[in-house]
């Protein structure tokens, strides 16, 4: 029986992760090793998906694996706190300005603290988000109508709207416990916010006493603090994930100490756990991963992926992103999924790439070739 049908047998559609499947199924990974990813059949893949941007080092950083054995040798998980929590806040506090930090196993998790801690900390209940972003698996941050969903305090706008976001304001800003915003986010397509309308928002924020929460989840490689830097705004709360944990699961939330004093143990604060939150394999990992990607390892990986994207855009492919993230537009996903795979570049179901450290340039050439046959003016529309 082959692994497909075993798969299908026991995981409803012969997967746990909507996100990586692609009819008929998806190949199965079998090992990676810094940028290369080899399936089960031997076929080798340059890795542009990088576990949805995750893999900031790409597979199996010698350091990174040096970090987590480590830690795992004296113990995978603890009923107790270790120090390996305090380290890696105490390095995002630094690398960020924000105060203070608190764990989790995912960004999903981690969206899901950041809306309790806004309702927690102003006593109010509605929370405004925009179209097309994804946050995260919530029923709160995902279409009201989607199967399974019970709708919520959530008032959902067009990004990039200001007039919408400044009725809504002006109608519903006393209720408004947050107002979540991903400044470039990957399901609408990876296209930045305008400045002027972030800039406004803050402002909106503000004016009604609402907190200004920022999801960064995949943005945060971009710049050592995150994207929001780029527009000059400190968030009342930020989630992150991802890139900070190193290749394990990870998401936390950061914010002042009064935005996050909810969570301080006492008598009628938010009681909040989580069996594996702040393990020390992940926290010893991630804070290596981190320290591996400092301001110079950032900035050479977004001036690669700003080259990647011009490259592209001269041979007439239509990409979206900033830095080291990009966005491939096409109007059959999963036919280019599949094009790309076989001539050796995995990318994300839906056409995202995201850089690693690990990618040489013969890499980032052969990417960009690969993609120019099949997307540019001479490979366009010759995808199968």
């Amino acid at each position: 029986m082959s692994v497909v049908d075993r798969a299908r047998r026991v995981l409803p559609g012969g997967s746990t992760r909507t996100t990586l499947f692609v009819p008929p199924h998806p190949p199965y990974a079998v090992r990676g090793e810094g940028a290369i990813v080899t399936d089960d059949t031997g076929h080798q893949v340059i890795d542009c998906n990088n576990n949805y941007t995750s893999l900031i080092h790409g597979h199996a950083h010698p350091e990174i694996l040096d970090a987590a054995t480590d830690a795992a040798q004296c113990g995978t998980a603890f009923g107790l706190p270790t120090h390996s929590e305090v380290a890696l806040a105490e390095h995002l506090r630094d690398r960020t300005g924000i105060e203070q930090w608190r764990f989790c196993n995912s960004g999903t998790e981690a969206v899901l603290m950041l809306l309790r801690a806004a309702r927690a900390h102003t006593g109010r209940d509605l929370i405004v988000r925009f179209e097309g972003s994804y946050h995260g698996t919530g029923d709160a941050v995902v279409s009201p109508t989607a199967p399974g969903v019970v709708p919520g305090s959530v008032l959902v706008l067009p990004q990039n709207d200001l007039g919408a976001l400044t009725a809504a304001m002006r109608e519903h800003g006393d209720r408004v416990a947050a107002v979540l915003i991903d400044l470039m986010p990957n399901r609408a397509g990876l296209i930045p916010a305008d400045a002027g309308y972030v800039e406004a928002l803050h402002d909106l924020t503000r004016q009604h006493g609402a907190l200004l929460a920022i999801d960064e989840v995949i943005t945060f490689r971009l710049r050592e603090g995150g994207l929001h830097q780029v527009y000059g705004i400190q968030p009342d709360l930020v989630s992150v994930g991802k890139v900070i944990g190193g290749g394990f699961p990870v998401g936390a939330i950061g914010g002042s100490a009064e935005v996050l004093s909810p969570f301080v143990p006492a008598p009628g604060a938010v009681s909040w756990g989580g069996t594996f939150s702040a393990n020390p394999v992940t926290m010893a990992a991630g804070l290596t991963a981190l320290r591996l990607f400092g301001p110079a390892q950032i900035t050479e990986l977004n001036r690669r992926g700003d080259e990647l994207r011009s490259r592209l855009r001269a041979e007439g492919v239509e990409v979206n992103g900033s830095g080291s993230l990009l966005r491939l537009r096409t109007a059959d996903p999963t036919e280019l999924w599949w094009s790309l795979y076989r001539r050796g570049v995995l990318a994300g179901t839906n056409g995202l790439l995201a850089l690693s450290t690990a990618m040489t340039p013969a890499h980032l050439d052969q990417i960009a070739e690969t993609v120019t046959a099949v997307l540019g003016r001479d490979g366009a529309g010759q995808q199968r």
